[in-house]
């Protein structure tokens, strides 16, 4: 399951590579942005990776850390997770500080859509970030992704795309 684009390799996240997962967690610009600034727990991540390799297993998608090509340094992660009870995964991904505003969240992402689209057969693609993640929503419109909804999830402002397979 290892995906690769022109500067990235996309690999699954292994059980035993816990740690570096926590560490992206953990990191206070990840976690403003995708945790609600939450810290997740090394049992939660270690849980997190179960399932991700149940959903490898069962739907041929997970978590998959992102890593420059010829480069053994985790520069962040990107997959596929349910969050919503929605009827299939949304599309999600983190970043470090130190490879921000170099295109790599778009890289990743789009061959994870391609991925989802070529290989999975899904029709549509969603992501969700908090309003105030400009980030997220910059990197949702590089994809061609619209803006389907706004919705008050857990106290947060949630905006909500979707792109459809053309």
């Amino acid at each position: 399951m290892i995906l690769k684009t022109q500067r990235l390799t996309l690999q699954p996240i292994l059980e035993s590579e816990c740690n570096t997962l926590q560490m992206i967690f953990t990191d206070p610009h990840v976690r403003k942005y995708l945790c609600d600034d939450t810290i997740f727990s090394w049992q939660q991540v270690e849980e997190m990776l179960k399932q991700s390799r149940k959903y490898f297993e069962e739907e041929k998608f997970g978590l998959w850390f992102i890593r420059i090509n010829g480069e053994s340094e985790v520069i962040g992660f990107v997959g596929l997770w349910y969050f919503f009870d929605e009827k299939q995964p949304q599309l999600i991904y983190a970043i470090l500080p130190k490879a921000l505003k170099k295109g790599y969240a778009t890289e990743a992402a789009t061959r994870i859509i391609k991925y989802c689209f070529d290989e999975l057969g899904y029709e549509y693609i969603l992501a969700s970030c908090d309003q105030p993640n400009l980030e997220s929503k910059k990197v949702a419109e590089r994809l061609g992704m619209r803006r389907v909804e706004e919705k008050i999830v857990k106290g947060n402002l949630v905006v909500f795309f979707r792109l459809e397979k053309s």
